[in-house]
Formats: C-alpha cells, structure tokens, sequence
C-alpha cells in the first residue's frame, strides 16, 4: 500500500477535527500539530483555511456518497429495497462511534451565505444525494421519481437532525416507517 502524501495526511486530520469540532472552531495550529507537519507544508497545498475546508467538503463528499451507494446496493435486493437500505445505511451510520452528525448540515450552518463557497459545495452534495435517491426512484417505477425523491430525502435530513440534535439513533428506523408509505403510494 502506498504511503499517505502529506496533502491526503492534512486533508484527513482536518476532516476528523472539522467533523467533530466544527470548522471555525478548529484552528489551523491545531491541524498542523495532529497532522503532523509544519505550517508551511501545509500552506503548500493549501493557500488558506476557506481551501483547506473546500478539500475537506469534497473528500468528505467522496467518501459518503459512495458509502451511501455500495451499502445500500449490499442492503437491497429489489428497487424498492434499495430505497428502504437508504435508511438502514442511515441507521447503521448514526449508530457509528464518531457520528458528530452531517458535515454538510453543519457547514452549512456555519457559513450561512447561500454564496460561499462551503455553502455551495455543501448545497451541490445534497443534490447529489437527491439525485441518487431519485435513480433509485426511478429504477423501482415509481409514479413521480422527482416528487418520491423529495419526500424520501425530506426523511432523512430530518432523521440526521434527530439523531444529532436530540440523540434519537432510532430516528432512521421511524423514518423507514414513514418513507414505505410514501414508496408504496408512489408505486401503485
């Protein structure tokens, strides 16, 4: 196995801390230390923190989405499995040790103009997300894939809310509840 380049190093310690500290909160000092390199390594790869957390919101992006898909792929059979598997991979994810609840959710709160750069970025992954809810959608011949995507993903955004906010980890299964009938009146 290949070893870490020091961008990959610096993007995956800022992604730990960012996720479970927030972004303003977690210092650039502070991820130079825990990753391990000097400030100037650092700002080689990186000209500013905003780029930094741009890498961060991309590789994070990455890596969820195609969690997301091979999961829910490994967790349903048919298509309307798949789009149920969406909430088990969701259950699973909120159950995980280090869930500090969605990166893109709390970026975005942290920078609330709809025209920053993390804002927007954070924007885009969620509509990738819709947009892989509503292929899904589509596969299993649902009536309206566009309006049975919106329902589904309303779901879940707010079952991560609740898991994070109020520490409900159960808050997938209900929503799995509440997502089949949206998917059975969709398909009949």
């Amino acid at each position: 196995m290949p070893a870490i380049s020091k961008k990959d190093q610096i993007i995956s310690q800022a992604l730990s801390l960012f996720y479970q500290h927030g972004f303003n909160a977690t210092g650039i000092d502070r991820i130079i230390s825990e990753a391990g390199v000097s400030k100037k390594t650092l700002y080689n790869h990186f000209r500013s923190k905003d780029e930094l957390i741009l890498a961060v919101l991309s590789k994070r992006d990455e890596i969820f989405r195609q969690k997301l898909v091979e999961s829910t792929e490994k967790l349903g059979d048919s298509p309307q499995d798949k789009l149920l598997a969406l909430f088990d991979f969701m259950h699973n994810w909120f159950h995980e040790k280090n869930f500090f609840g969605c990166m893109f959710i709390n970026a975005s709160a942290e920078f609330s103009d709809a025209a920053h750069p993390s804002h927007v970025l954070c924007s885009e992954h969620k509509h990738l997300i819709r947009e892989y809810i509503k292929s899904l959608a589509v596969n299993a011949y649902a009536k309206d894939p566009e309006e049975l995507a919106l329902q589904l993903n309303l779901l879940i955004e707010g079952a991560i809310v609740e898991a994070h906010v109020s520490g409900n980890k159960k808050s997938a299964l209900r929503a799995k509840q509440m997502a089949e009938v949206f998917i059975n009146l969709s398909l009949d």
